[in-house]
Parts: C-alpha cells; sequence; structure tokens
C-alpha cells in the first residue's frame, strides 16, 4: 500500500472515531443537532477522496405495500487528492462542500436493508484538474444510488455503499465528469 493510501485510511478511520463520540456532547450541550454524522472515503479513476458530513431527517414518510419512502438533507465538507498534472510525486488538492436532498426507501421486512439516491448541489475549490481531465466550474452537482444497511441496538449504525457522478450538468465545457465508488458509516443520533 501507498504512503498516500496509508494516510488516507488512517484518516477515515480517525474520523469514524470522533463521530461516533460527537453527537452524544452536542446533543447535551442543546446545540442545532443533525440526525446523523457521516464519514466516507471514496476512490475515483483520477483521485480519491475523503468526506464527513451531517444529516438532518425529513419529518415526512410515505409507506406503500413494498416499504416506506423517507428522506434527509445531507451536507457534506470533503477534500479530493489528485496527481499533479506536471507529474511531480506530490498532489493536488479540491475542497468539496456540498447540500442534497435524498430519498430513501426501506422495505418492508429488510432487515435494516435500504436504498437511496440524491441529486445536490456542490461547489469543489479550487477547479477540478488531473492528469486527463478538467472540469470547468467551481459549481457541480453530485447525484448518487446506494445501498446499505442499519444495525445496532436501535439502529443507530449505518453502512452503505455508494456510486456518486459529479459535474457541472452541461452549463459550461469541458465537462467529463468524475465518477466515485465509496464507503460510508454513518451514526445516527435517536
Amino acid at each position: 500500500m501507498t504512503n498516500q493510501h496509508n494516510n488516507f485510511a488512517s484518516s477515515f478511520i480517525l474520523c469514524a472515531c470522533l463521530l461516533v463520540g460527537a453527537g452524544p456532547a452536542a446533543a447535551q450541550a442543546g446545540l442545532l443537532t443533525p440526525s446523523a454524522v457521516f464519514v466516507q472515503g471514496g476512490v475515483a479513476e483520477t483521485a480519491s477522496a475523503l468526506v464527513v458530513g451531517a444529516n438532518w431527517d425529513w419529518d415526512w414518510q410515505r409507506p406503500t405495500g413494498w416499504g416506506t419512502w423517507s428522506g434527509y438533507w445531507e451536507a457534506s465538507f470533503g477534500r479530493w487528492s489528485t496527481e499533479r498534472i506536471d507529474g511531480s510525486t506530490s498532489h493536488d488538492w479540491v475542497t468539496q462542500l456540498g447540500i442534497t436532498p435524498v430519498l430513501r426507501l426501506s422495505p418492508a421486512g429488510g432487515g435494516g436493508w435500504f436504498v437511496e439516491g440524491g441529486i445536490g448541489v456542490n461547489l469543489l475549490l479550487p477547479i477540478f484538474r488531473a492528469k486527463d481531465k478538467r472540469f470547468s466550474t467551481v459549481f457541480n452537482f453530485g447525484d448518487h444510488l446506494a445501498v446499505g444497511r442499519r444495525f445496532g441496538e436501535r439502529g443507530e449504525h449505518e453502512v452503505a455503499l455508494r456510486v456518486q457522478h459529479f459535474s457541472n450538468g452541461g452549463i459550461k465545457k469541458p465537462n467529463p465528469g468524475e465518477d466515485f465508488l465509496q464507503l460510508r458509516y454513518t451514526r445516527r443520533w435517536l
């Protein structure tokens, strides 16, 4: 494993540990507390990413014969790493800020399993550039599909595998987009 991957894995584990302990203290302090916090790591063709964020559940559910629809708002902060364009051994960094409405379907009798999808807005600062790829805007859309499972005594833990695409939706060219495969851990405050 390369040094970059070791640092990435260590950062992912540290963030997960911090998030597990952070929620109860914030709730006791009377702060505007999210429904959940998360940490996720992802890899793409030309980048890797570490993202942290929070979810705020909607006060809405729609039961159907085959499951229950629900949703939440997601706010995220991430850092993308990519090889420098000049070919040096160092890496360029891009900061990601995003807000996404997410719809989730929890199948009836699904034992904690869920599927979800969302389309949100993201700022990528500075404009994302990699060896063979260059975005043309700071403003981008991020859409994802995920499958995951809730577990724990009260369903307070979640793990999800996600596929997420970032692009500017054709606002300006070039618009190559970037596709990530992500693993997310979420800690819910019930």
